[in-house]
C-alpha cells in the first residue's frame, strides 16, 4: 500500500523511522511503502532524499497519483485542515497528525469531508497504546487500590517550547494543543463516565504568546478528580503519575524507557490502635505520620505493554475491509470540548461547569 507523507519535519520523520517501519518488521500482512514526501522546505526535502525518499515537487503530484491511497499530514497546526480536505476530495484516505486542527469546527469539517467522500479519516492519537498509561489504566480497573478517586497526570521537562511554529499562536502552537490532547484524550478513555466541570490555568512564563504550559483540573460527574499538569520549566521532576484509591496509592515514576518504574503501596490494616504521633516541624501530628509496616504492604507494578503497531494497523484494516477506526469521532470531538472549555477556563479564571 502506497503512502505520501506531507510535513517531513519531526513528526514525518518519525512515522517514517519508527512507526512505519516496526509495521513493516511486523507479521501484519499488509505494509506500507512511502511513494514520497512534500515538504515546503528544500532543507528537510535534501534530508528525506538522503534517506532515499521521493520527493514530490508539489501537493498536486501527490493528489494525481492514483496508486497513492493514503496521506498522512504532519504539517504545522494551522495547515491541517486545507490539506485534510483537499486529499479526501482527490480519494485520499488520510491520517492527520495530533491535534486534527485549531478547534471542533475545523475538525467537524474535515470528517463531514472524509464522509462525503467516502475515505477513512483519523487524528493520530497514539498515546493511548503508552505502555505507562495502560498500567495506570489496569490499576484502576482491577480495583487493587479500591475505589480510584484522584489521579494526577503529569508531564514536566526543562527544554521550553519545541520547534519555531510551536510558539506561534496562529499556527496552533502552545502546550494545550501539543500535550494536553493526548493527555486529554487518556483522561476521557480511563474514565468514560460525563465531565462535570473544568478548570484550568495556563502558564506563560516564557514570554512567548502560547501558553508554555498548564494545570487542568476535570471533574467527572462520578466524582473522580482528574488532575493534568505539563509544564516545561521543570529541573526537578514530579513522578508521571499519582494514583490515588480507597485502598491504596499508586505512583509511575519513568516512563521515557522501555521499562515502566513505580510501585503500589496498599493498606491492610485500615485503624492502627498503635499509631504514635511525630514531631514534624514546629508541631506534633498523629493525622500525618508514617504508617506503620505492619498495616500495609507494597505490591510491583504490573507493567502493560501497549501494542505499538495498533494504531496503523486498525487504520489500514479500516481502508481494507471497512472496520471502524479505534479513534473515534466522538472520542475525538470530546477531548476538543474539554481543550475549549479549558481554554475558557484560564481566560476568565472561572470553573467551567458544563456536561461533556
Amino acid at each position: 500500500m502506497k503512502m505520501a507523507i506531507i510535513g517531513y519535519g519531526g513528526m514525518g520523520n518519525n512515522h517514517k523511522k519508527y512507526i512505519i517501519q516496526r509495521l513493516n518488521d511486523s507479521d501484519y500482512p499488509e505494509k506500507l511503502e512511502i511513494a514520497g514526501i512534500y515538504d515546503i522546505s528544500e532543507e528537510r526535502n535534501e534530508f528525506a532524499r538522503s534517506l532515499g525518499l521521493h520527493t514530490f515537487s508539489s501537493a498536486d503530484e501527490i493528489w494525481n497519483d492514483k496508486d497513492i491511497k493514503l496521506v498522512l499530514i504532519a504539517t504545522p497546526n494551522d495547515l491541517h485542515l486545507p490539506y485534510v480536505v483537499k486529499a479526501t476530495q482527490m480519494g485520499k484516505n488520510v491520517i492527520v497528525e495530533k491535534p486534527a486542527s485549531l478547534s471542533s469546527e475545523q475538525t467537524e469539517e474535515m470528517y463531514a469531508a472524509a464522509k462525503k467522500a467516502g475515505v477513512v479519516f483519523s487524528p493520530h492519537q497514539n498515546r493511548r497504546w503508552d505502555d505507562d498509561y495502560l498500567t495506570v489504566k489496569n490499576i484502576v480497573d482491577s480495583g487493587t487500590i479500591g475505589r480510584v478517586y484522584r489521579i494526577e497526570s503529569r508531564v514536566m521537562g526543562s527544554n521550553g517550547i519545541p520547534g519555531a511554529w510551536r510558539k506561534i499562536e496562529r499556527q496552533g502552537g502552545g502546550m494545550m494543543l501539543d500535550w494536553g490532547v493526548h493527555l486529554i484524550d487518556q483522561a476521557l478513555l480511563m474514565f468514560d463516565g460525563p465531565v462535570k466541570s473544568v478548570y484550568c490555568d495556563y502558564s506563560f512564563e516564557a514570554g512567548e504568546e502560547v501558553d508554555d504550559g498548564f494545570d487542568l483540573e476535570i471533574k467527572f460527574e462520578s466524582g473522580v478528580i482528574y488532575r493534568i499538569v505539563v509544564d516545561t520549566n521543570t529541573f526537578i521532576e514530579l513522578p508521571r503519575w499519582q494514583v490515588y484509591g480507597t485502598d491504596g496509592t499508586a505512583t509511575v515514576n519513568d516512563w521515557r524507557r522501555d521499562t515502566v518504574t513505580g510501585k503500589i503501596i496498599r493498606v491492610k490494616q485500615r485503624h492502627d490502635d498503635k499509631l504514635e504521633g511525630v514531631n514534624a516541624g514546629n508541631g506534633f501530628t498523629k493525622t500525618m505520620a508514617a504508617r506503620r509496616e505492619e498495616t500495609q504492604e507494597t505490591l510491583p507494578l504490573e507493567v502493560v505493554r501497549g501494542d505499538k503497531n495498533a494504531f496503523y494497523r486498525n487504520f489500514m484494516d479500516a481502508m481494507l475491509s471497512g472496520v471502524p477506526t479505534t479513534v473515534q469521532k466522538s472520542q475525538v470531538m470530546r477531548v476538543f470540548k474539554v481543550m475549549e472549555n479549558a481554554r475558557l477556563s484560564a481566560m476568565t479564571n472561572k470553573v467551567i461547569e458544563e456536561t461533556i
